[in-house]
């Protein structure tokens, strides 16, 4: 096991007056040739949504952009 398992993060934002019902999912995962994969799922709670994957040569940079994409989610009213 890395230290890379088990990093993840899920999002709500849920405002009824807008008929607002969002998620938003970080995940960083090793890659089988030795990379680092940040994925991102996004979409309306009760739906699959869709899926983004960056990967990264080395974990510090996925851990920054992944700091990054919850500070700026948490500025926008996303919360666990």
């Amino acid at each position: 096991m890395t230290d890379l398992d088990n990093q993840a993060l899920h999002l709500n934002r849920v405002d009824p007056t807008r008929n607002m019902r969002r998620f938003y999912q970080l995940t960083i995962q090793p890659t089988l040739f030795g990379e680092v994969s940040l994925v991102r799922n996004w979409g309306r709670i009760g739906t699959c949504g869709q899926s983004m994957m960056q990967t990264f040569d080395n974990p510090q940079a996925a851990r920054t952009v992944f700091a990054k994409l919850e500070r700026v989610k948490r500025g926008r009213g996303y919360t666990k």
